[in-house]
């Protein structure tokens, strides 16, 4: 089933992440240490400063190029520089793994990846961790259809019905207050542990 996103609170950054895969991977790229309806906002900055979001563009873009843009202010990220860099090394990736194709993460080959393949493949993006690539599988399974078999085991908790750990599960403004409590109380419990 796929879910019209409401990650943002901004309607035209939602539909840019609605209407581009890559625009949704570059979110969940910048989603860390930074809030995140601002991290999945990046994109759409970039769209700004770019005319428009392209990955072939990014990619064709010299990086010290990108960076300066990104870096302006309201930067794309708390850390503006590095994530640039990030945003860039994985524009050029997908062009030379998936042929600039994003949704070749999930879907390409035969037979169709299964959801550890996919997981396996978010891993190996620049910038994506063992976390990060759990969360955007369950994104991808929970908001956007995208459910190749095995998924939620392969997303771990985050694949959860009902669950409310992360960006996956945001749908509205009371969604993300209920992620934003539950990371709250993990992160007291880790400090308290």
């Amino acid at each position: 089933m796929l879910r019209e996103l409401h990650l943002t609170g901004d309607p035209a950054a939602d539909k840019l992440l609605n209407d581009d895969p890559f625009a949704l991977l570059v979110g969940m790229l910048l989603d860390q240490q930074f809030p995140m309806e601002h991290a999945f906002a990046g994109p759409r900055k970039i769209a700004d400063r770019m005319d428009g979001f392209s990955l072939a563009k990014i990619a064709a873009t010299d990086v010290e190029t990108f960076v300066e843009m990104c870096v302006v202010p309201p930067a794309i990220h708390r850390y503006g520089g590095s994530m640039a860099r990030r945003v860039h090394a994985l524009a050029q990736h997908i062009i030379e793994n998936y042929d600039g194709r994003t949704e070749g993460i999930w879907l390409d080959g035969r037979p169709k990846p299964d959801g550890p393949e996919v997981l396996k493949r978010l891993r190996a993006l620049p910038g994506f961790g063992e976390q990060k690539a759990k969360i955007f599988l369950a994104l991808l399974g929970k908001q956007r259809g995208i459910q190749p078999k095995g998924w939620r085991e392969a997303a771990g908790a985050y694949g959860d019905r009902g669950s409310r750990r992360s960006i996956a599960d945001v749908t509205s403004a009371e969604t993300l207050a209920e992620v934003r409590a539950f990371k709250k109380a993990a992160k007291a419990a880790a400090k308290s542990g």
